[in-house]
């Protein structure tokens, strides 16, 4: 409440992006780098992005902060590195609960038939089935323990699973560092400069073209690819 109060405009017309920057985003940012050092940001954030998609729960908000304390390349390794365990846990775990996850997919026939796609095929047919449901909106989490109802091997969902997420974690590592370019211009009582509000507009919005752009043909590719497996 108190936040949502402070990040009106002084009329209450609608937030104002400065103001929120500097009472909410800037001092999160400001605890963040004094309470803790970049190997302990390091483990926290490996160990959140590996361990949380186990448990059901998200792990954006640690590869945000990747991106802004280690940049793209150490935090682009961070990521990716903590992903594959993140994504091979919920697979070893649910190994022990095929039976009962195949009973749950039952309940939603038309998810559960994307899933199976991942399963049937030799290697390059499983991997490109798990990349395009990756990249698809099919849930992330939850695709790490449906995916052990199908006979999809280790190798191919793994590799796929890492092709099929390059370009959430860049967006998530740009989001970041976006967020953090604006911080850091707030709390010196000014704002990006015009060369900066081309440049991080114009990426951007390439950004989200981008990812549209490849969640659609995803989609488009796993109706194709159900369709041809059914005519089999």
């Amino acid at each position: 409440m108190v936040i949502a109060a402070r990040c009106k405009d002084a009329d209450g017309s609608g937030g104002d992006v400065r103001y929120c920057l500097n009472w909410v985003v800037v001092p999160i940012i400001d605890w963040q780098s004094r309470t803790f050092s970049r190997p302990v940001i390091l483990l926290i954030c490996f160990g959140a992005i590996a361990l949380f998609p186990s448990v059901l729960i998200p792990s954006s908000p640690f590869m945000w902060i990747a991106g802004m304390t280690f940049g793209y390349g150490y935090g682009f390794m961070i990521i990716t590195t903590a992903m594959s365990i993140g994504m091979s846990l919920p697979f070893c775990i649910g190994s022990a609960f095929h039976s009962r996850i195949h009973r749950w997919l039952e309940k939603w026939p038309k998810k559960a038939a994307f899933v199976r796609l991942a399963g049937e095929g030799d290697w390059f047919h499983q991997f490109r089935a798990v990349a395009l449901l990756r990249i698809s909106p099919f849930p992330y989490i939850v695709f790490n323990y449906a995916s052990v109802a199908t006979n999809v091997k280790y190798c191919p969902y793994i590799v796929g699973s890492m092709a099929g997420t390059i370009h959430e974690t860049l967006l998530a590592i740009y989001s970041g560092k976006l967020v953090q370019s604006l911080a850091a211009a707030t709390s010196q009582g000014s704002f990006l400069s015009v060369d900066q509000i081309i440049y991080n507009g114009i990426g951007f919005a390439v950004a989200a073209v981008s990812t549209a752009a490849i969640t659609i043909y995803a989609k488009k590719a796993l109706q194709k690819l159900q369709a041809e497996d059914e005519l089999c």
